[in-house]
Formats: structure tokens, sequence, C-alpha cells
């Protein structure tokens, strides 16, 4: 089975997809963007993603397994532009927000108890390690008929 994103907006995404509308910025980065670029690379061992989040920190990001064995990827992040003079009254105050929210439906052969996480140089970097050969014999199990 391949590790697979998993969408909440199917057409929009499809449209986009068909339209190329995401690469008109010819690989300019655009603030207001909230879909990040990734990488998911499969070794003996492991699955790895790899998403750009730059200016993000840990705590702008959430990452979750939800009950239908789903890897859920969530960013928020608020920015407030403030005023240095503080003897003045504000005409336009700016305010900004990104989110973001990927799906990635897992593997059977992933240990969801061992998946970790690292934010390091504006690269979320998910690992997400397979049962090696013992481990799968392991769980199986036999079932005796009466």
């Amino acid at each position: 089975m391949l590790l697979t994103t998993r969408n909440q907006n199917f057409m929009p995404s499809l449209f986009n997809e068909l339209m190329n509308w995401n690469n008109w910025n010819c690989g300019t980065y655009d603030e207001h963007a909230t879909m990040p670029k990734m990488n998911v690379t499969e070794s003996e061992k492991n699955y790895e993603i790899e998403l750009s989040v730059p200016g993000l920190s840990k705590e702008d990001l959430s990452l979750s397994v939800d009950s239908e064995n789903n890897l859920v990827v969530e960013m928020v992040k608020k920015e407030e532009k403030k005023e240095e003079k503080k003897d003045r009254h504000y005409l336009r105050h700016e305010f900004s927000s990104l989110q973001f929210k990927q799906m990635f439906s897992l593997p059977e052969n992933v240990k969801r108890e061992a998946i970790s996480a690292k934010v390091e140089h504006g690269i979320l970097t998910v690992t997400l390690p397979k049962f090696t050969d013992e481990e799968k014999q392991a769980k199986s199990q036999q079932i005796a008929i009466q």
C-alpha cells in the first residue's frame, strides 16, 4: 500500500492540478499560499515526509493520527503587524493568518506508536518507521478452532 495524501477538497484540488494554478508563481514564495511543498521518500526501514514550512516553529504545527489511520498534519500561523508609534491610533491595522491541513493514509506496515517529527531550518520532517519481518510475524496470531 502506498503512502498517499487525502484532501478534503477533492474537486478544487483536482481542478488546480489540471489547470496548474499552483505553479504560476514559477517557484517564488507566495506568503498567502497555504499548501507547502513536500517530499515523500521510502527506505527499507521507514517512510519520510518532508514539508517546507519556512518561518514556522513547532508551536505553529500539529501532528496526529486519527481513528481512520490517517496522519493529519495541521499548520496555523497568525501574524499581527504592529505600529511602532504608541502616540497614534490605528487607521488601518492588518492581520494575516495562514492555515493548512493535510491528511495522509498510512500504510498498514507503519508503527503508529513510533512516528516521530522534527522542525529544522524550515523543514518539518516526519519519520514513519516500518514493521520488521520479525515484528510482522509476532503481530500475527493463530486462532484455535473449537
